[in-house]
């Protein structure tokens, strides 16, 4: 996440957040039929929301404008794109209200999220998830965008994707794996590069392998403090058999400790049937002898699943990413560290 959370912390502590009433829905969460959006074409227009942190640079707004026409495509603004309430994007009811407004527009094609940060778990309550499923068009984002990627594909099986937000960077890696899955819908095999720069041996990107093996399931996930923040609401998805992948940002090891504490807790572990640790920028262990580091948390935690799973996959917040579509059956080869699409995930 791009914010410090121990502010958001702090600056909650003095006010409690209304509480509004949840639609109704099953705690149990349920499969449903799989729906994909349709592929982006030249010409397509695509929705600009900001359902988390503010944006408080207009210079953004034009950098994403001209991206969206170098990809052949137009770009149509929330209403409330560059409102401010706080830290928040605007009020929850209307970040919310943009991307109902999004997906009833018949003349937008795809909903792309300008910026994560917080906020987005709060929009929840307020989606028309019936509005959504009846009309499916691909929405995209990643870091606090994970609360809407697991709520939609929860409540209504449509696929969405774990890829760059507007303002990321978007440079010649990060947008050929996302021409390949959302224009060209190809099942694509995602792996990591395989650069050696100036040494004798690749020294960055390398995959870090916690159980050998091969799998197949649905993809859920993104980024891991979002993720455990809806656990045990109404807008998480059956984990039953899926592979689960997340990533995260600036944590400290014990709460990445914690927070797979949560899911082993939870029951989500134990129903896995794959692994896929991404990206944990910024997240070195402590100074001192006694601390823990990533890679001893996730063989505590991970290794006695006893299923297929690595990390350092490129998923997180990173510059290289793959665009990852959440609830798409996939394989995995935790030696080799490939995650393989076995579908198209747009039609």
């Amino acid at each position: 996440m791009s914010l410090s959370r121990r502010a958001f912390l702090a600056a909650g502590g003095s006010a409690a957040l209304a509480a509004p009433a949840l639609a109704t829905s099953p705690l149990m969460p349920e499969t449903r039929p799989t729906i994909k959006p349709n592929r982006l074409r030249p010409g397509d227009t695509v929705g600009i929301v900001s359902p988390a942190g503010v944006t408080y640079h207009r210079v953004q707004i034009e950098i994403l404008q001209e991206v969206i026409e170098v990809l052949g495509l137009k770009m149509k603004a929330g209403a409330h794109m560059l409102d401010r309430w706080g830290y928040l994007a605007g009020r929850d009811e209307d970040r919310a209200a943009d991307i109902n407004a999004m997906f009833a527009d018949p003349e937008v094609d795809a909903i792309f999220a300008l910026a994560g940060g917080w906020g987005s778990g709060r929009t929840l309550p307020y989606l028309d998830f019936e509005l959504i499923r009846t009309h499916p068009k691909i929405f995209l984002g990643y870091s606090d965008i994970t609360a809407l990627l697991l709520a939609i594909q929860a409540r209504t099986g449509l696929v969405a994707f774990h890829g760059p937000n507007g303002n990321s960077r978007w440079n010649t890696y990060s947008t050929d794996y996302l021409k390949r899955l959302l224009f060209e819908a190809e099942p694509v095999r995602m792996t990591n590069p395989t650069r050696q720069d100036d040494t004798l041996v690749q020294m960055k990107d390398r995959v870090h392998v916690i159980t050998p093996g091969q799998a197949r399931g649905r993809l859920l996930g993104g980024n891991l403090t979002v993720l455990t923040s809806i656990i045990g609401s109404p807008f998480v998805p059956a984990w039953e058999g899926s592979i689960l992948f997340v990533e995260d940002i600036d944590e400290d090891v014990y709460r990445i400790d914690r927070m797979l504490t949560q899911l082993k807790l939870a029951g989500v572990l134990d129903q896995l049937a794959g692994f896929v640790f991404g990206k944990c920028t910024d997240c070195e262990p402590d100074s001192g002898y006694a601390s823990f580091t990533l890679e001893d948390v996730l063989e505590q935690h991970i290794k006695p699943l006893g299923i297929p799973a690595w990390s350092g996959a490129m998923i997180g917040h990173i510059d290289d990413r793959f665009t990852v579509p959440v609830g798409l059956e996939a394989a995995i080869d935790a030696a080799s560290g490939q995650i393989t699409l076995l579908e198209a995930a747009v039609v």
